[in-house]
């Protein structure tokens, strides 16, 4: 009897067509990849609230799962914040697993065959993304989007790190960031007088009456399923893929119908809408943070009454940076060596709590992960002030706004709650169970850096949850799992403080 073929043999079919020299890196990648997908599936298995996972017995032997089944689940002990591929294997009722597809699938959970489908494209398209970097990297790239394509392996601890269902070998080579393509963009006239329009919409990206919106040539071909007029050249996707560096310009974030990690990246009419509202409210937070933190702001944002074609402009970080400064994602840094300097990670924490924890005192609260979040750093490597970008998933909450006598945007919907486990989730788990633990890499390094740089912050109520309660993070695989169950779903981690 024949193997089943997996996503790992189909893209190994087409890269030989399209791209043939690249075959043998490929495949010698597939178990590191295997490894460093099956360790985010271990963290996500040990720690979420699964509800056929019946009990967690740890030991001097690792860590065993009991469930529902009666089965037994056994690996080793799981750090939360490990950012390494330290699980090659595990055991489920005594067999050996090293293919997190396969063990997905015969763990038989409800709901679980689209997300087994997607654990073996984030498998093939990992090995794909490493096969393709160059053997010798330049260190400290120049340009803005070099640093966003050195994040080769995506998302931290979501076992869909590179999924990309829907997208062929080629598009992937195309369109990845990681493999330092320059796009070209479909510019989609839309009738002004047919568009939602926020923010002003610059002439180049005007016809007339008609206004160009930038679509990506992925979403042309799939599902506009068009052929442009006019196109615009030589744009560089960032690390969300979608999001891309116009040249000498701007970002623009575009629609893009396709689930990568988790979600489908349309843009809702609720954020066109909102974007210049929030843009102007950033603008006035970001004098409140003593020069700590900046916000770049959105040009403009344009939908044609459909999450399927709209766009949003909006400037480079690289706006915020001074002579000899560079700004570098959050997510890149792990990367750099930097968070190994003594005292590196202990003031780059203090950084980003001091002004994540002002602004939450002040009742915002940032969505402030890897991608998010960029920080500007000196000639020498060292922290200065943070930049933040996209505003679309913040929270807000009016009760705290008018306790420090700050008016209330005119906001509506999901961004906007008083309640006050709802913010602290946001901000705590974003940025200290994301965006300082995949900087530092493992429980041990996190609260070592936190416990310094929480010394010296004000003492707020928000601050001591965050010293004495277990720490908020997305339950990513949960989610994945249950689709009829809208909204974010959380895990409590243990404190790395404690």
């Amino acid at each position: 009897m024949h193997r089943p073929t997996t996503a790992e043999d189909e893209v190994a079919a087409e890269l030989a067509e399209v791209r043939p020299g690249l075959v043998s890196r490929y495949l010698a990648e597939l178990p590191g990849a295997r490894a460093a997908v099956l360790s985010r599936l271990w963290r996500a298995l040990a720690h979420e609230p699964l509800p056929w996972v019946t009990g967690r017995e740890s030991g001097p032997d690792g860590l065993t799962l009991r469930l529902r089944d009666g089965r037994r689940l056994d690996g080793p002990a799981a750090d939360p914040y490990r950012t390494d591929a330290y699980v090659d294997a595990v055991r489920l009722a005594g067999c050996a697993y090293g293919d997190p597809a396969r063990l997905m699938a015969d763990l038989g959970v409800a709901d679980g065959t689209a997300f087994v489908a997607e654990l073996g494209h984030s498998v093939a398209s990992l090995a794909l993304s490493r096969a393709g970097q160059p053997d010798d990297p330049d260190e400290w790239p120049e340009q803005d989007w070099e640093w966003e394509q050195r994040v080769v392996d995506g998302h931290p601890f979501h076992p869909n790190c590179r999924s990309r269902p829907g997208f062929s070998v080629a598009e992937q080579l195309a369109y990845g960031p990681e493999h330092r393509p320059v796009v070209e963009l479909a510019l989609w006239p839309v009738p002004a007088g047919r568009t939602l329009l926020t923010g002003a919409w610059p002439a180049e990206l005007r016809d007339g009456e008609r206004l160009l919106l930038p679509v990506h040539p992925w979403q042309a071909a799939h599902v506009l399923k068009g052929r442009p007029e006019r196109v615009l050249g030589g744009a560089r996707p960032l690390m969300s893929l979608r999001t891309l560096a116009l040249p000498g310009g701007p970002h623009v974030k575009t629609a893009l119908s396709a689930r990568l990690t988790s979600s489908v990246r349309d843009i809702s009419g609720y954020s066109i809408a909102l974007s210049a509202t929030l843009s102007a409210f950033a603008e006035s937070l970001a004098a409140r943070t003593d020069g700590l933190l900046c916000f770049t702001r959105t040009l403009g944002a344009a939908s044609a009454d459909s999450p399927d074609l709209a766009a949003v402009l909006r400037e480079s970080p690289r706006e915020y940076a001074g002579p000899g400064e560079r700004v570098v994602p959050v997510a890149a840094l792990a990367g750099t060596g930097l968070p190994a300097r003594p005292g590196w990670s202990a003031a780059f924490a203090r950084l980003a709590l001091t002004a994540g924890l002002r602004l939450l005192e002040l009742g915002v609260a940032l969505e402030a992960h890897g991608q998010n979040l960029l920080v500007v750093l000196d000639g020498r490597g060292d922290p200065l002030r943070l930049v933040y970008r996209d505003l679309a998933d913040i929270r807000v909450s009016p009760a705290r706004l008018a306790r420090h006598g700050i008016a209330m945007p005119e906001l509506t919907g999901r961004i906007v709650t008083d309640d006050v486990g709802a913010l602290r989730r946001k901000l705590f788990g974003s940025l200290v169970a994301g965006a300082l633990a995949g900087t530092v890499g493992s429980g041990a390094a996190l609260g070592a850096a936190l416990e310094t740089a929480v010394r010296d912050l004000p003492r707020t109520g928000d601050l001591a949850v965050l010293r004495e309660e277990p720490l908020p993070a997305k339950a990513l695989t949960l989610m994945r799992l249950s689709p009829r169950t809208p909204g974010d779903q959380w895990a409590l981690l243990p404190n790395p403080l404690r």
